[in-house]
This record gives C-alpha cells, structure tokens and sequence, in this order.
C-alpha cells in the first residue's frame, strides 16, 4: 500500500500547487487590483510590492501543501490503519 502513497502524492502535490498559483492569483488581484503579482525583476514595482506578493504566494504554498499533506495522511491511514512514516 505505501507503494501507492508515493506516487499519490506526488499527484496531489502538483495538482496542489496549480491550485495555490490560482488562489494566489486571486487573492493578489483581490488586494492590489492588479491583474498579476509583479515578478522580482519587474522594474515597474517597488520593493514592498514585489516582496509583499512574494510573501503572500508563498504563504499560500505553505497552507496548500500542509493541507494536502496531512489530507493524504489521513486518506491513508483510514485505508490501511497505519499512519505513514517518512523514509
């Protein structure tokens, strides 16, 4: 069974972060009015901006992935009854 976990997971993972890209999109555009967050070369933004999107995409990524983590953990324990070790 921890065969198949592996695999899953990685899975979720990439669904996961396509989910975190779309809602940290949102969010941004949401709290700047700007279509997409600046990227950290952009010259056309200030050093808040850039680093104030950087902040909220990567606490976005943290939420998803914990969430998947820990939802996969559970899925797996209710299928086997153990809960998965790290390797």
């Amino acid at each position: 069974m921890k065969l198949l976990f592996t695999p899953a997971r990685m899975i979720t993972g990439i669904l996961g972060g396509m989910a975190a890209s779309a809602a940290s999109g949102r969010i941004w555009k949401l709290v700047s009015g700007n279509k997409e967050a600046p990227d950290a070369t952009d010259r056309n933004h200030g050093w808040g901006e850039v680093i104030a999107a950087a902040a909220l995409q990567g606490a976005v990524f943290a939420v998803v992935k914990a969430a998947i983590d820990r939802g996969s953990a559970v899925a797996y324990h209710r299928a086997t009854g153990k809960w998965p070790e790290k390797d």
